[in-house]
């Protein structure tokens, strides 16, 4: 792909900073995840600036070294491994005026960085994927990969989700949401609740985070002895806990991405069941290498059904960018959407850059395609 006509402030090559890692407990996927596009990103095309965010919040000059940012050994990367300083600290100007990012440390004089024309948030969960950091970037004026404030919201809490996908006439499964009030000031009432919804869909069910991602805090409860140990896992990621009835079929992902024509979809993935673990969990995806099948083993009307389906998921949530569409596809041949995700994963073993790979799209023009869409898109009200 051409490098001409790639809009920059200063006639220069673009400046992409690549944002990574952040307070969410999905900290170690979105260091892997910046690992793989900071190999992809076209260097004689791009200039790049890794920036990390620890886990307690704070923004540090990084390591350019993808190879530290991969799993090695069952052990998962930190942004405190691949940082600079252990004080100092990056900013970005929230001046729409301005694109200048700042290093600083204590007792020393500030050094500007230079001017970002592009971030690509590669973070995942709260803190990043949902909607705060798309907020700071508007504030800032700065063009960046992905969803925007609304979409990002939406596409991280699963209860608002499911209703705006309701409200398009997408189909989605049973499901009742713990609020953190109801929890803590009647449990009882909640469990009872829960109680009922089991007995109207059935054991087991799936307890989960309601604003989380990579399978982290979700449970699958056989019957209401284990209910209230789940909601507590599931509590110590999120607050707010959406409780999901079992549909019986097969995992079914789809790609979307945005062209300059509009959004299209990949060729789907199935997620085989697998048999050391319960479900599709975190040891699965990332530490077990659990991998889906490209292209999924369903019929050209099937393909085609699901492609429309996600598509619709993209535009009724108003994404942009990218998003990995998850659905069921029910042993009575239909497609139940069960999530969306604004930023899935870019892990080597990812589903969503597999699938557009065998739709003809290679990984470094994956990225660039992302990047590129953000630079075409104003911030602000569009």
């Amino acid at each position: 792909m051409s490098s001409e006509n790639l809009p920059t402030s200063t006639g220069r090559k673009p400046r992409v900073a690549v944002v990574f890692g952040g307070r969410s407990s999905e900290h170690a996927i979105s260091v892997v995840t910046a690992g793989a596009v900071l190999r992809a990103i076209d260097r004689d095309k791009y200039d790049v600036l890794p920036i990390g965010i620890t886990t307690d919040g704070r923004w540090a000059l990084t390591a350019d070294e993808p190879e530290r940012m991969a799993i090695a050994d069952r052990a998962l990367p930190t942004v405190a491994d691949l940082t600079e300083s252990d004080e100092g600290s990056v900013v970005l100007s929230v001046d729409p005026g301005s694109r200048e990012v700042v290093y600083s440390e204590p007792g020393a004089v500030p050094k500007a960085l230079g001017d970002v024309d592009v971030v690509f948030p590669v973070l995942h969960g709260p803190y990043g994927e949902d909607g705060t950091l798309q907020g700071l970037l508007e504030l800032a004026g700065v063009p960046y990969v992905g969803a925007g404030v609304l979409s990002s919201a939406v596409g991280q809490d699963k209860e608002y989700m499911k209703r705006v996908f309701v409200s398009f006439g997408l189909p989605v499964g049973p499901y009742e949401v713990i609020r953190p009030r109801e929890w803590e000031q009647n449990p009882s009432a909640a469990r009872e609740r829960i109680v009922g919804f089991a007995a109207e869909h059935g054991w087991p069910l799936f307890v989960k985070p309601a604003r989380g991602g990579s399978s982290m805090g979700i449970t699958k409860v056989d019957d209401v002895s284990g209910l209230e140990d789940a909601i507590e896992e599931a509590r110590r990621h999120d607050p707010k806990v959406i409780v999901e009835s079992l549909l019986t079929g097969r995992e079914i992902e789809c790609g979307v991405l945005e062209f300059e024509d509009g959004p299209r979809a990949s060729v789907p993935a199935w997620i085989p069941p697998v048999t050391d673990h319960d479900f599709y969990d975190f040891e699965a995806k990332y530490i077990d290498s659990a991998s889906g099948v490209v292209p999924a083993p369903i019929t050209p009307e099937q393909t085609a059904e699901i492609q429309r389906l996600a598509v619709a998921a993209f535009e009724a949530a108003s994404c942009e960018g990218l998003v990995r569409a998850d659905f069921f596809l029910t042993d009575d041949g239909e497609f139940v959407i069960n999530e969306i995700n604004t930023m899935p994963g870019f892990t080597p073993i990812s589903m969503y850059p597999r699938m557009w790979q065998e739709s003809g799209v290679s990984y470094p023009d994956l990225v660039d395609l992302l990047i590129r869409a953000a630079l075409r898109r104003p911030t602000g009200l569009r």
